[in-house]
């Protein structure tokens, strides 16, 4: 039932964000370089993102968006979408699972999951399918990481590497069906 795809950028250390939640560790595009992030988009039918990222990603003007986005949070209403976001932004409760079945329902069949948190949820839940790390040549030191405890081991098979000019190396990667009774301590 894999269903999400992650793109996001770690520091060398393995941290999406500084502990106040500040990414201006985070390179100046290229110009002309998009890391991949058109093709990747082109593949998705829509976002779905953590209260976190939406903080951020609220502030950007313009929306980055033109997709759906579906912001997973227990503590929005779905009253505080902003007005010229109406058409295009949706708050949902939901646990990833049964949001996913929402989603198929509606014909979604790939999402682009954005956040830590969310993308940690949907990784225990057996819900990503590929995922696209890019590392940034920075060591930051602490800060928010992008993957924490795992209940098990989860096998990853590396299906292309690229290192741009800038030193940046994005690795995709699609997640290993798991294998029953294979817990590692």
């Amino acid at each position: 039932m894999a269903f999400g795809k992650v793109f996001i950028a770690t520091s060398v250390d393995g941290f999406i964000a500084r502990d106040d939640g500040r990414i201006d560790w985070l390179p100046p595009g290229e110009p002309g370089e998009d890391y991949g992030y058109a093709a990747f988009m082109a593949s998705v039918d829509g976002i779905v993102m953590g209260r976190g990222t939406y903080d951020t990603v609220l502030g950007f003007e313009p929306w980055p968006f033109t997709k759906p986005v579906v912001v997973m949070s227990r503590t929005l209403d779905p009253a505080d979408v902003p007005e010229h976001l109406a058409d295009r932004l949706r708050i949902s409760g939901a646990e990833p699972a049964h949001l996913v079945a929402q989603l198929q329902a509606e014909g979604w069949r790939q999402a682009y999951i954005d956040g830590g948190t969310l993308i940690r949820a949907f990784l225990r839940a057996g819900l990503i399918d590929e995922m696209v790390l890019t590392r940034v040549p920075v060591l930051i030191g602490s800060g928010r990481p992008l993957f924490g405890l795992l209940e098990q081991d989860l096998r990853l098979q590396c299906l292309d590497t690229r290192q741009y000019p800038n030193g940046l190396v994005s690795s995709r990667y699609r997640l290993e069906p798991a294998q029953p009774g294979h817990c590692h301590d």
